[in-house]
């Protein structure tokens, strides 16, 4: 387990809020009320506040990219997508690199200019971040031109249900 800050301030919250609460329960006895919330404090963070954080939040941990990673465990490349954006990691790259790298494109992208599919817009599946409210499907898309990548961006594609 690495301490960090963050731990370390909810850590201090949850302290605060189960003395509180057990002092709500007995006035009396502060050395007992000290005691308690000191044994109190680990369970409620590691087994009701974590998990719930865990849950409600879309945080995610951030990975560099590993081009074998990327192929034997696809629901967790979402992981490596902001680094693959952030530094620009294919920009310039043929398409040839990028099937090296990252496969054979999981489907190509709608071009508006030609109302069709184009193979110069190449999608792949990031998987779904986990969270509870997070049920749209991550998507990396890799734009070409003249067979070098020019842009690429991360989007969200929406789930329906006929």
């Amino acid at each position: 387990m690495i301490v960090t800050p963050l731990m370390i301030i909810f850590l201090i919250i949850v302290f605060i809020l189960v003395w509180f609460f057990i002092k709500s329960i007995d006035d009396q006895r502060k050395w007992l009320n000290i005691i308690i919330t000191i044994v109190l404090t680990p369970v409620v963070y590691f087994y009701i506040f974590y998990p719930l954080l865990n849950i409600f939040s879309s945080y995610h941990h951030q990975k560099y990219f590993n081009a074998t990673q990327w192929l034997e465990k696809p629901n967790l490349r979402y992981e490596m997508s902001n680094y693959i954006i952030d530094e620009k990691l294919f920009i310039g790259k043929t398409k040839e690199e990028i099937e090296s790298k990252l496969g054979k494109s999981e489907w190509f992208g709608w071009d508006d200019t030609l109302k069709a599919n184009s193979e110069q817009i190449w999608n792949y599946n990031l998987g779904f971040k986990p969270g509870a409210f997070n049920n749209n499907q991550e998507c990396l898309e890799l734009i070409f031109k003249e067979n070098r990548v020019i842009g690429c961006k991360q989007y969200q594609l929406e789930k329906t249900y006929d």
